[in-house]
């Protein structure tokens, strides 16, 4: 039974039932939003009856006992990366907040328990003091959650079938679809799990007797997984455990949220080796690099990556690959070698025998094995740049499928030429394959349209050919680590044979026997599944055009707890623009008004999630320019502050002097009360008021001394409009404003400092800029440019700017050949040189800013802060702050958001944090408890000039 076959009234019942136990913010039903909500990385389109937010678990047993109790589905879904379509519902979606992100390191490293909302990158983070991991590396670790990497049993280059979640679950914690809960760690949890649910245990029991009395089905479970195989039910836990227990364990890994829910895991972990060394080797074809692949099969060797001419062609006009890739023929195939060990010695000695194995081969081309940083990442970017060169370059309106599949390697050069025939036959012409040849597993990567009933015949043909080619004829998995989902369910039964089959829905139905979880994957009696509820991928702007909606962006977006990430304003954009072209009116409707406040009000238009993005999109550029048109009333009034920017920043200066004034006369409490119930009464029109806002600056800039040194230690000065404006708040220790904390530092390491004429006019161009206001923000950067231009001598001097964001601005926007830097690259390339650090005992916090982040400086930050203190905190999950410029003062609960996760990481013995924005330092210091100041402060504080 589909969701839509039950009543409206059904789901109000749900939703009041519900509601009695969450949140009514938590459960979702406004249409918007559930298709933003609904939206994963497949290529399919089911928009759920009601999203919920769950936060503890409590809340999660509580919410599949409801479903139960009314006869309702209910589908999982962590970060929704999956390209499979299980993590899809058109009933109940469950999700889960942040606070599913608790970890326990056990036995020094060697064991780590997750939550399901950890990302799979930060278990890593967790684990590297004691040089292990996680076995499991997806490509999507940024990303992708622990939820969902054990529910697909995903792995990855390097993890191969020795360890994925299947080889290194330890235990785990199972809420089941009655909302019984078993902890597989638990000696109490499972004897009362085999009282009350003696059925279901006994019906595994007589599974596992089944199959070890079916030889040939035993036989040939044991062969399908020799290769890596996510196609069905684990079925390999029949043979492998005979405790009931751990097959139920062992069953739930790869189940894809179709037998219950995994609230909790434990793994062993891995080695990660300290030293690592990769080569590229070339060869004349595939059938030569398949069999060179073979001969590293018996070598220690940790990734071997293949790649066809097409792949490789894909990304040969790449900004830093080798020259030759250009020059290489279709036919030419590349093998990507990686090899660890824990010392260098036995490195350089694995590194020779592997070349020594492949004399016997001719190597066309190569990159010779190397253990240098820039050098392996630009060979793995070849390797991880695939699957989004093809994204880049498909038409608007398809979409990109990339498949995996796995051959027994003795076939994988058969099996990469009958792929590559069924392309040409389906004229599929810009399909590539590369994939992980150790493990005889292939990705391969084409763009789809399904816009037509002719293109999704096309597709379903094909697919149909593909099941034949590697299941049957190969005897190969059609899902080797991307998880059955929808696409691959039809096929299950194909691929494993009526027993294989009807041993699934025996599992099923034990596990599940209402068939209430995740229903239509796996276990699909649709043949036609795969290419139903397709999801539509409309022409929206060039900008976005080429988003996959991968979700790769949504860890870094500061507003995606408060309202939407960049994938989903790209979705609901795309729904709007559908229905503007449909000649439907959009203006007053829902997904209008939603959108206004969710997509456009509420971006920080930081351009973090491009760094993420596969295909570099920045949706920020889009909301921007979405604001030109919003924000045009008030484009007079802003032309009017950039021609008279003096008089504008005074007028900024003597609102911070009046609210300084009042606070001293009528108390602070007083001040917030009326200053905030003025915004409330206004709905928002006026800006919210804080005790951390700054003081007004009244450091004279004018009274700056002359150069009087040489040429070679001089430095243009050109501090930010904002630390123009404001000082510190009044509760900093340091009450010196930024302007001349400075010029402290700059004295003392014995620069002459010049400031631009006419500074009080001059300004970036930002606040133009995040308004969409494009023409006025580019008038005034070419303004800065040009009086920079000027103070520096043409170039010859560097610019300090003493803000981030400005300098970041400026470098982006500057064509003439200035050295525009922000506080941490001055101090680090110029400054340290000249200057004796008496390093502090102290702990602090450390806010690392979106701009200098999108700049690459935060090892730089960090590495700066801790040459000058003994213990830096860099808070987890802060990408941005969420000001974004004037927003924390007009859209506050943006930055409330996006530094939520702030405070309680602060320790008790912190009493101040540093960052490099004047502005971000007011939101920091005002949801952390404790006051941030610039790191210059710091700098400052533990410096003296070298004698």
């Amino acid at each position: 039974m589909m969701a839509n076959t039950l009543s409206n009234a059904t789901y109000q019942q749900l939703e009041a039932l519900l509601a009695t136990r969450i949140e009514p913010e938590r459960i979702i039903t406004q249409e918007a939003k559930r298709l933003a909500y609904g939206t994963d990385a497949s290529f399919y389109r089911l928009i759920p009856k009601i999203v919920l937010r769950l936060k503890d678990l409590d809340e999660v047993i509580f919410a599949i006992q409801s479903c139960r109790e009314l006869g309702v589905h209910c589908t999982f879904r962590a970060a929704g990366t999956s390209l499979s379509g299980q993590a899809v519902s058109d009933s109940v979606l469950i999700t889960l907040t942040d606070d599913w992100r608790g970890h326990e390191i056990i036995d020094n490293g060697h064991k780590i328990t997750l939550q399901p909302g950890v990302i799979g990158a930060d278990a890593n983070k967790y684990l590297a003091p004691f040089q292990r991991k996680i076995g499991p590396d997806p490509a999507s670790i940024n990303t992708c959650k622990i939820g969902g990497i054990a529910a697909n049993n995903a792995s990855g280059m390097c993890c191969g079938t020795a360890q994925n979640s299947y080889r290194t679950v330890d235990s785990m914690k199972i809420v089941f679809s009655d909302g019984t809960i078993l902890n597989t760690a638990d000696q109490a949890s499972i004897a009362a799990f085999k009282q009350s649910h003696a059925s279901l245990v006994s019906g595994i029991e007589a599974l596992c007797q089944q199959v070890a009395d079916n030889k040939e089905l035993s036989d040939k479970i044991k062969h399908k997984y020799r290769l890596k195989n996510t196609t069905g039910y684990a079925l390999n836990a029949l043979v492998d455990y005979q405790d009931p227990i751990e097959v139920i364990e062992h069953l739930m890994i790869g189940s894809e949220g179709t037998l219950g829910f995994i609230a909790e895991i434990t793994y062993n972990t891995v080695i990660e080796h300290p030293n690592k060394a990769s080569a590229l080797l070339v060869f004349a074809s595939i059938e030569e690099a398949c069999r060179a692949v073979t001969t590293l099969s018996k070598l220690p060797v940790a990734a071997v990556e293949l790649m066809d001419g097409r792949a490789l062609r894909s990304v040969a006009d790449k900004a830093g690959m080798p020259s030759f890739i250009q020059s290489l023929d279709l036919e030419a195939a590349a093998i990507l070698v990686e090899s660890h060990a824990s010392c260098q010695t036995t490195l350089d000695l694995q590194c020779k025998s592997v070349m020594d194995a492949l004399a016997e081969y001719t190597i066309i081309e190569s990159v010779p094995f190397t253990s240098d940083a820039a050098t392996v990442a630009t060979l793995w970017g070849i390797r991880k740049g695939m699957f989004p060169a093809v994204g880049a370059v498909r038409e608007v309106g398809t979409t990109v499928i990339i498949e995996d599949v796995a051959f027994p390697v003795e076939n994988l050069a058969n099996g990469v030429r009958d792929l590559q025939a069924l392309f040409d036959r389906y004229q599929y012409s810009e399909a590539i394959i590369f994939g992980h040849a150790l493990e005889g597993n292939l990705h391969f990567v084409f763009t789809q349209g399904f816009d037509s009933p002719t293109e999704i015949d096309r597709y379903g043909k094909f697919m149909d050919e593909v099941a034949e080619l590697v299941a049957v004829k190969y005897q190969g998995s059609l899902k080797a680590e991307h998880g059955t989902g929808r696409n691959m369910a039809p096929y299950v039964e194909l691929e494993w044979g009526k027993e294989g089959y009807q041993l699934m829905q025996q599992i099923k139905a034990l596990f599940d026997p209402q068939g209430l979880l995740n229903p239509g994957v796996i276990i699909n009696d649709n043949p036609h599944s795969h290419i139903e509820n397709l999801k539509p991928m409309p022409a929206a702007d060039p900008l976005v055009d080429r988003c996959i909606e991968c979700g790769f962006c949504e860890p870094v977006c500061p507003s995606r707890t408060l309202t939407l990430s960049p994938r989903q304003r790209i979705v609901l954009y795309r729904e709007l623009q559908r229905r503007e072209r449909a000649g439907e009116d959009i203006q007053a409707s829902e997904l209008k008004k939603v959108f206004d406040y969710q997509g456009i009000d509420t971006c920080a238009a930081t351009g973090l999630c491009a760094d993420r993005c596969p295909v570099g999109i920045n949706t920020g550029d889009l909301v921007k320019k979405l604001r030109t048109a919003k924000y045009q009333k008030f484009t007079p009034i802003a032309k009017w502050t950039a021609e008279h920017f003096s008089t504008t920043t005074a007028l900024a200066r003597a609102g911070l002097k009046a609210n300084q004034i009042a606070t001293k006369a009528l108390g602070a409490e007083t001040v917030g009360k009326l200053t905030n119930g003025l915004r409330s009464l206004s709905k928002g029109a006026t800006p919210i008021w804080y005790a951390e806002y700054p003081q007004a600056n009244t450091h004279d800039l004018g009274k700056v001394p002359l150069a009087q040194r040489s040429d070679e230690k001089k430095v243009v000065y050109m501090p930010s409009c904002a630390s123009r404006n404001m000082g510190q708040q009044s509760s900093a220790a340091d009450q010196r404003p930024l302007t001349e904390v400075t010029l402290s530092l700059l004295e003392k390491a014995g620069y002459d400092v010049i400031i631009p004429p006419s500074l009080n006019e001059q300004c970036c161009g930002m606040p133009y800029d995040s308004k969409g206001m494009s023409e006025l923000a580019e008038s005034k950067a070419k303004q800065l440019e040009e009086v920079l231009w000027q103070a520096t001598r043409q170039g010859k001097y560097a610019v300090l700017m003493d803000t981030s964001p400005c300098a970041k601005r400026s470098i982006e926007q500057f064509s003439k050949p200035l050295e525009v830097l922000e506080p941490t690259g001055f101090v680090r390339k110029y400054l340290l040189e000249h200057l004796h650090i008496e390093p502090l005992d102290e702990t602090v916090m450390l806010h690392i800013t979106c701009s200098s982040r999108r700049m690459g400086l935060e090892n730089d930050m960090l590495s700066l802060a801790k040459t000058c203190t003994s213990q830096v905190i860099v808070p987890e999950h802060i990408q941005c702050c969420g000001w974004a410029g004037d927003k924390g003062f007009t859209t506050p609960e943006l930055n409330e958001a996006a530094v939520h996760p702030l405070k309680a990481q602060v320790p008790s013995d912190c009493t101040r944090g540093f960052s490099n924005s004047r502005t971000c330092e007011i939101g920091l210091s005002h949801h952390s408890g404790i006051p941030y100041q610039s790191i210059l402060y710091l700098v400052d504080e533990v410096s003296s000039p070298r004698g």
